[in-house]
């Protein structure tokens, strides 16, 4: 008679690391979670939660695998090794954005002309149930972002005005950004940025006018949520005057 085999019980290390990794993942898909609806702050609460979990999960799993280096089975030290590798990456992923963020001044809206910024017209739509609102905060944003980014600044083209907006469109497709509305007429383009892993949306307005036989070209990046950019719409906007620089 044949004798039934009981399956072999997981030990505290093998739960330990699953655990860690399931964490980990967490925090990973927390910017798909943003992407396909879920609200920016809970995904904010949850990836938190699940950083300061695989952070711990990550020093168990190190001690766990010091543990079980010596056991003729090796399964549990293996998924040790796994679960304090997740954990440790995981953990480190926010923390890397936190001291990112104190790097740089909490604002959000950045523009080459602080006293007139260009505004917003096509997008308002679009930015109806944002919770940061169009409009520009004035003297302290301006104070902030001067003293941070001092690159960030209008740029004059020595060329008429419709030539100007020519390679201002056309430094605007190359970024890859969605085009909300191109005015020549007015001088005016209008785009949204989406980031890369949360999908953030952020707005960007180009403003070309003439300034005697040349033209002057101004620019401002806005994000639709947070407080803080994380310097993004600062890179963002230097970026393209770089563009529209290396299109002359």
């Amino acid at each position: 008679m044949e004798q039934a085999v009981v399956p072999k019980r997981r030990s505290w290390i093998e739960w330990v690391a699953y655990a860690t990794i399931v964490a980990a993942l967490l925090v990973l898909f927390a910017g798909p979670l943003h992407r396909i609806g879920v609200d920016f702050r809970a995904v904010f609460r949850l990836m938190s939660i699940a950083a300061i979990t695989a952070g711990v999960g990550a020093l168990i799993c190190a001690v766990a695998a010091f543990v079980a280096r010596s056991r003729a089975d090796r399964r549990p030290f293996f998924l040790a090794l796994i679960g304090a590798a997740a954990g440790l990456l995981a953990f480190a992923i926010p923390m890397l954005l936190a001291m990112q963020a104190r790097g740089v001044p909490p604002i959000h809206d950045i523009t080459t002309d602080t006293l007139d910024p260009p505004q917003f017209v096509a997008i308002l739509p679009l930015r109806a149930d944002a919770p940061n609102p169009p409009s520009y905060a004035g003297a302290s944003v301006a104070a902030q972002q001067t003293a941070a980014y001092p690159r960030v600044r209008t740029l004059v083209l020595d060329v008429p005005p419709q030539q100007a907006f020519d390679r201002a469109l056309a430094a605007a497709a190359d970024m890859g950004w969605d085009m909300v509305a191109t005015v020549p007429g007015e001088g005016r383009i209008e785009a949204t940025d989406t980031t890369t892993w949360f999908g953030f949306k952020d707005d960007v307005v180009i403003r070309i006018r003439p300034q005697g036989a040349a033209s002057r070209l101004d620019v401002r990046s806005k994000s639709r949520v947070g407080m803080s950019d994380l310097g993004l719409n600062a890179e963002r906007v230097e970026r393209y005057l770089e563009r529209v620089r290396a299109g002359a």
